[in-house]
């Protein structure tokens, strides 16, 4: 009976140092984040990255961001046509973000923020509260110039331990008015991971 009950005290005792000892042997530490990531063969930062960055190259010596004009651009859904989930919002605010810091392309935030921006205009025009000589009104905000959407694929293939990935994201700037797609550009990514087989 002593024996029953000391193993049932020193059992959920067992556990708890057993996860405490699991847990006391990880270590974390940070590292760079423009390190070539290569754990899985699974879209990365160091994808994400290469692909900000080709298409940033591209866009600004096209002549519609090149002449100065600072034209103004609305993001729309980078479409995800892989097997795999990918945050694509990610890859065209890192676009974005890599755009505006070149000071020669304004974005839109109607995509992104449009019920926030109505609702502000609402409280500064009707409320009472904030003063008329500040209070936005509506009816001023500037339209998109051009619109820029696309898609991503992808191509896996497995083998005898061996699994390739093959991807390719597509953007596309049309211009609203008119509908002409003014600029297009794709990057090819390619990945390939060997596992070892049990026993060779």
């Amino acid at each position: 009976m002593v024996r029953l009950r000391m193993r049932r005290v020193m059992g959920p005792a067992l556990v708890s140092v057993t996860l405490l000892a699991a847990c006391a042997g990880q270590r974390v530490s940070y590292q760079d984040p423009n390190k070539v990531e290569t754990v899985t063969e699974d879209f990365g930062s160091t994808d994400l990255q290469s692909i900000a960055e080709r298409m940033v190259n591209s866009l600004v010596r096209h002549p519609v961001i090149a002449n100065g004009n600072r034209p103004v651009v609305q993001v729309s859904t980078v479409k995800n046509k892989t097997t795999e989930h990918i945050d694509t919002k990610s890859i065209s605010d890192k676009i974005r973000t890599a755009l505006i810091k070149t000071g020669m392309v304004r974005f839109s935030a109607a995509s992104d923020a449009n019920r926030e921006i109505l609702e502000n205009l609402e409280y500064q025009s009707e409320s009472g509260v904030v003063s008329k000589k500040t209070a936005k009104g509506v009816g001023k905000q500037i339209g998109a110039d051009y619109l820029l959407y696309g898609e991503i694929d992808s191509i896996v293939k497995r083998a005898s331990g061996t699994t390739d990935v093959y991807y390719k994201i597509t953007l596309n700037l049309v211009d609203v008015e008119t509908g002409i797609i003014e600029w297009s550009d794709e990057k090819e990514i390619r990945k390939q991971a060997n596992r070892a087989l049990f026993g060779s």
